[in-house]
């Protein structure tokens, strides 16, 4: 099936019932042999009796009408595309159909949870790169006391930003949302605090 049955598939998907050829065989077996020699008829048929089976199952995974309605459409169309490869020895029709529907589901809930970890990660990063190299620099060659000592140059903004980040672990967000401020405030508190603790412990060493 090349792009000329991705186009068709992708009409009769859309396609309004009713339209069923009076002489169609009904078993979705037949429907999906035909179907794989390019009978658009038998696969309209086919799709009337797969369409609601395959939405519910996709429903169950993502909750969302949308996005099931989506991938309901391209469960039909792998349907389309896969009918010449279905073996009637090894399942049913709707058994098939149903198990591509399951695993379109499935691979969409790893697809969106994929975006967000790749999204969280990368607001974490932006968010600790304007401090990180004085951060770490400072960091790791004082000692934390000789840091505690040094906090009395900040302004209290400043101490208090860098006592909840890295005394107590808090994230930039996290820090943000104590203090209820925005985090591009968080950052430029962090980022100039640890300048001038920078500064004090190279005067007192």
């Amino acid at each position: 099936m090349a792009a000329a049955a991705r186009a068709t598939t992708v009409t009769l998907l859309h396609r309004p019932t009713g339209t069923h050829p009076d002489n169609a065989p009904a078993t979705p077996e037949e429907l999906l042999r035909r179907s794989a020699l390019g009978d658009e008829q038998a696969f309209a048929l086919l799709y009337d009796q797969l369409a609601s089976p395959v939405f519910g199952t996709v429903m169950q995974v993502l909750r969302s009408r949308a996005q099931s309605e989506e991938v309901t459409q391209e469960v039909l169309l792998e349907i389309w595309r896969k009918a010449a490869q279905f073996d009637s020895a090894r399942a049913k029709v709707s058994t098939w159909a149903l198990t591509i529907a399951h695993r379109r589901a499935i691979d969409r809930v790893r697809s969106e949870q994929s975006a967000r970890n790749r999204q969280e990660r990368s607001d974490l990063l932006d968010m600790r790169r304007p401090y990180d190299d004085v951060a770490e620099s400072t960091m790791s060659t004082v000692d934390r006391d000789l840091v505690r000592q040094a906090l009395g140059v900040l302004t209290d903004l400043q101490r208090e930003s860098i006592l909840l980040a890295y005394f107590h672990g808090l994230t930039c967000r996290e820090v943000a949302e104590k203090l209820g401020v925005a985090i591009g405030t968080v950052k430029t508190r962090m980022r100039d605090g640890m300048i001038r603790l920078r500064d004090a412990l190279g005067a007192t060493r």
